[in-house]
């Protein structure tokens, strides 16, 4: 029960941890400082691979150079494409022409992106969290990671072994009452005279009877640590 309570609570640690990492993110992309971006294709294999992650960030279309990596959105295909610039110019109207190409495809995209606001470029990346994320929206993984997620918080919300159980001594008596078996064990220093061994009434009158009084055994009970 205390292993199952153990990775309870570890459990529930780590699902806080990726909680507020999926808070954070939230925030960040309902202010604009952030975009998760999944990657579907291997159109930028092998820098960028199929089921990554990355976190995008804005940046005005002025500070993009050609060969660097850039999220563009795509009139065409009604998607984000994150391919790398190969061209640059900027229109009369002061709208920015883009050209892109994926590393892995040998001819450029086939539409030249307009754009008249910000861009985005991915600022890190996830190896895999974008099957990590997918996984997590099908139904037959959320359900059955939800059931045992209650399971185990509420098992971590069982109450342990009672304290009294728990500093009980091994011949049923807790700690308290051993304590007292301790106390009450030392030898009586006011013993009355009938404890004391009686003179040897044969003995002459001139010896002096010796006494020898045994001394009371202290008896100690192990107190468990």
């Amino acid at each position: 029960m205390r292993v199952l309570r153990f990775f309870g609570n570890a459990l529930l640690w780590v699902v806080a941890a990726v909680g507020l990492a999926s808070i954070l993110v939230w925030a960040g992309t309902s202010m604009g400082y952030l975009k998760p971006l999944v990657v579907i294709s291997g159109s930028m294999e092998p820098g960028i691979m199929t089921g990554d992650l990355l976190i995008a960030r804005p940046h005005d279309p002025s500070e993009v150079r050609v060969g660097q990596v850039t999220s563009l959105h795509s009139e065409v295909t009604g998607n984000i494409v994150t391919h790398r610039v190969i061209k640059k110019d900027r229109a009369e109207d002061g709208t920015w022409l883009f050209s892109m190409k994926g590393d892995a495809n040998k001819s450029p995209d086939g539409e030249v992106y307009e754009v008249t606001g910000d861009v985005w470029q991915p600022a890190l990346q996830i190896p895999g969290g974008g099957r990590v994320v997918a996984r997590l929206t099908e139904p037959s993984v959320v359900i059955p990671l939800g059931v045992t997620l209650l399971a185990l918080m509420a098992l971590t919300l069982f109450p342990g072994e009672s304290r009294d159980r728990r500093d009980e001594t091994p011949d049923g008596r807790d700690e308290a009452d051993g304590a007292d078996a301790d106390q009450t064990a030392e030898p009586d220093q006011t013993a009355e005279p009938d404890q004391t061994a009686e003179p040897d009434q044969t003995a002459d009158p001139g010896e002096t009877p010796e006494l020898e009084a045994e001394p009371a055994e202290n008896e100690s009970v192990p107190v468990p640590s």
